[in-house]
């Protein structure tokens, strides 16, 4: 059910079940919440699979748990299968760019929004902003949006994301003396990145 409302192709649901089955006769488990271990294996499989859901996506679709209970309970799965194979888990890095397309999706953007955005998000990786991809992704989504002809009001893109408000303003401070650099010169002007910070309205 989590797969389905996540949009997730069902390789992913039988990834998610045999790593659940790799652990669910561990000792350590009993008496964890079982939805937290289900969610931690859905994590698992997405990033193992390539299509990476944040914690709290999958919390989302996972009744009554927490990001906490979901988050330790992935510690000690990536734990015990890298005792049980003998190597670390490969579970791919997670960009920006990941999340982008299916955030950009949901607000209703334009495909020139969308593009404008991945181009940034992509140029943005080459810079040392210390900030989750999740959040950076955000951030470049209102600067692209504050850049349009409509523009989205910062609470609705950070429901769509999940990211707090104050984290998006964060990170975009963070990325708005780089704007001229990662902002494609074809989507705005020098002029437009500058008005940005005097009209985003907070």
């Amino acid at each position: 059910m989590g797969c389905f409302r996540l949009g997730l192709p069902a390789i992913i649901k039988d990834r998610a079940n045999e790593i659940y089955k790799r652990v669910e006769d561990q000792k350590p488990l009993k008496g964890r919440n079982q939805e937290a271990i289900f969610g931690a294996c859905l994590y698992i499989a997405c990033r193992q699979e390539n299509k990476p859901r944040t914690v709290k996506e999958i919390c989302s679709v996972v009744n009554g748990t927490t990001k906490k209970e979901i988050g330790r309970a992935k510690e000690f799965i990536v734990k015990h299968l890298e005792l049980e194979m003998g190597h670390s888990v490969e579970m791919g890095t997670i960009h920006a760019g990941d999340y982008m397309r299916r955030f950009c999706s949901s607000l209703g953007m334009t495909n020139q929004e969308v593009k404008a955005a991945q181009e940034a998000v992509q140029k943005s990786e080459e810079l040392d902003i210390r900030r989750s991809p999740i959040s950076i992704a955000a951030a470049v989504i209102y600067i692209i949006s504050q850049l349009s002809v409509s523009k989205k009001p910062l609470k609705d893109i950070s429901i769509a994301t999940r990211v707090a408000e104050g984290t998006i303003k964060n990170s975009f401070r963070d990325l708005y003396p780089h704007l001229s650099r990662i902002i494609p010169s074809w989507f705005a002007t020098e002029e437009d990145i500058k008005n940005i910070y005097s009209s985003r309205g907070w």
